[in-house]
């Protein structure tokens, strides 16, 4: 196992093609989806054929960014994935999907924070971006508890109508100069 990063409760790590059933459960549950697709599952054959490769040609291409499964340290439980990435603009986006277990435990901010910090500290990042949709009040509630503030609300087309896509969508950002000359690079608290 390919340890990425470890915080007082989460180990990131590479995914493996071992990781298949993990996807396609957290990718399984209508609730998780919701936000993303409307609810529809992920077909076994994609998380197999398309998502999992993606994941893993993270790791060729970009040196330190890429895909993380997220496991709970003290049980090994697979808890979902966060990202932190390059984006065709060439900014830094950050992202993240855990299981609705995991859900309202600080996993997803805590997850965040470190990620923003290997990112501020050892990777040269300037910026960092995350987006949702706008309805999706948990999603934004991490990203303004990791630090990131409110950008701008945009609408984008998208395939299939998921409810609340009306509202359109939110950009949250972070510069490091703010990184800095907050309470966050040191570690601050809640």
């Amino acid at each position: 196992m390919q340890i990425f990063l470890e915080t007082d409760r989460l180990t990131l790590r590479r995914f493996t093609e071992a990781d298949e059933d993990n996807l396609f459960e957290l990718n399984g549950d209508p609730e998780v989806m919701r936000f993303l697709n409307g609810g529809r599952p992920t077909p076994r054959d994609e998380i197999r054929n398309e998502v999992l490769p993606a994941f893993l040609g993270y790791y060729e291409r970009f040196d330190g960014f890429g895909f993380w499964a997220a496991v709970e340290r003290f049980t090994g439980q697979f808890l979902g994935w966060f990202h932190f990435r390059p984006r065709e603009d060439g900014e830094i986006e950050l992202g993240y999907r855990l299981r609705r277990s995991a859900w309202g435990k600080g996993y997803a901010t805590e997850g965040s924070r470190a990620l923003i910090r290997k990112g501020f500290t050892e990777l040269g990042v300037e910026r960092v971006v995350a987006e949702t949709m706008a309805v999706n009040l948990g999603s934004r509630r991490v990203m303004e508890k990791s630090g990131l503030t409110f950008v701008r609300t945009f609408h984008q087309d998208w395939p299939d109508l998921i409810e609340g896509s009306e509202h359109g969508e939110v950009e949250y950002a972070l510069t490091r100069a703010d990184w800095q000359g907050a309470n966050f690079c040191q570690g601050g608290s809640e």
